[in-house]
């Protein structure tokens, strides 16, 4: 990780290496941490912009419903002060971590009486999963249980999950898991959404054991408008097997063509859908498209 300037820390900025927390935070040893990954990008007209920065901080504050989190700053305060960060620290392009958690105070599984700390940290991070399509093994292990958390949020608890299928392809060889849910169905990657293409049909698994990624919401709603059909639906490992195409989706993974799942080489990789997509949403990120204006926060 490339240092930087600046993190922003309750209000204040503070000098990377000073940015420190105590031993005993509460979200350091429950997980109950909400955070957000979000990306800025260089436009083509040399400023820099946040990509759909209100869907994610609102996200944010929807995740910390899930503990009862009373963040202290408003929606409005969090998206000011990325943008302060970002400016702050003098990079054009680069990745975007908020994080609201529960802080030094008390110890125990209650939160009562926790206090709650944001912070935000910006540093340049490229393609999360390298520039080549990439192989896939599902993983041993199988998302989380939807009775066993609130999917909808994107809690770092949620994420040793991610870790343990990520570290057991690894090992393997492979460049990323894929999870199934508890019926054997696809969910989703360690940090990513899945799409596959069949007869130039875009299908996705559908809302309930995944987290609904923003960047998966932007690649439905491009692909949408340019006249493709999208089914969210129970999706079947078989079913990915025999895919024309498959992408990863996520703010840090961008839009990854996959190449092979299980050792089984899919028949395109990038096929053309999957790269009309990734180029349509690289256009819209670097402000080429201004259809989707409304998505850029400029810094």
């Amino acid at each position: 990780m490339e240092e930087t300037k600046f993190i922003w820390m309750d209000g204040n900025l503070v000098p990377w290496k000073e940015a420190k927390i105590h031993v005993l935070t509460h979200s350091l040893h429950y997980g109950s941490a909400v955070f957000e990954g979000i990306r800025f990008y260089e436009t083509v007209d040399r400023r820099s912009a946040v990509f759909r920065l209100k869907e994610h901080v609102e996200r944010l504050f929807n995740s910390a419903k899930a503990f009862n989190m009373q963040i202290p700053f408003s929606q409005e305060e969090i998206c000011k002060a990325i943008l302060e960060t970002i400016k702050a620290n003098e990079i054009k392009a680069g990745y975007i971590r908020p994080i609201a958690f529960f802080g030094y105070g008390k110890m125990g599984l209650g939160l009562k009486g926790a206090p709650v700390n944001v912070s935000i940290a910006v540093w340049p991070w490229g393609a999360y999963l390298g520039e080549k399509p990439v192989r896939v093994k599902t993983s041993g292990y199988i998302r989380i249980h939807p009775k066993s958390s609130i999917m909808e949020a994107k809690i770092s608890g949620h994420y040793e999950n991610s870790i343990l299928a990520s570290e057991e392809i690894h090992a393997k060889g492979y460049d990323e898991a894929l999870l199934l849910d508890f019926k054997r169905n696809i969910a989703e990657g360690p940090g990513e959404n899945i799409f596959i293409v069949k007869n130039n049909i875009l299908i996705t698994p559908k809302l309930g054991t995944i987290l609904p990624g923003i960047t998966r919401d932007s690649v439905i709603r491009i692909a949408k408008d340019e006249g493709l059909k999208v089914k969210e639906k129970i999706l079947k490992l078989e079913e990915a097997y025999e895919a024309d195409e498959a992408f990863y989706t996520g703010t840090a993974a961008e839009v990854t063509p996959i190449e092979s799942i299980d050792d089984k080489k899919l028949k395109g990789a990038p096929g053309p859908v999957t790269t009309k997509l990734r180029s349509l949403y690289l256009d819209i990120v670097q402000g080429k498209n201004k259809k989707y204006e409304s998505w850029l926060s400029y810094v």
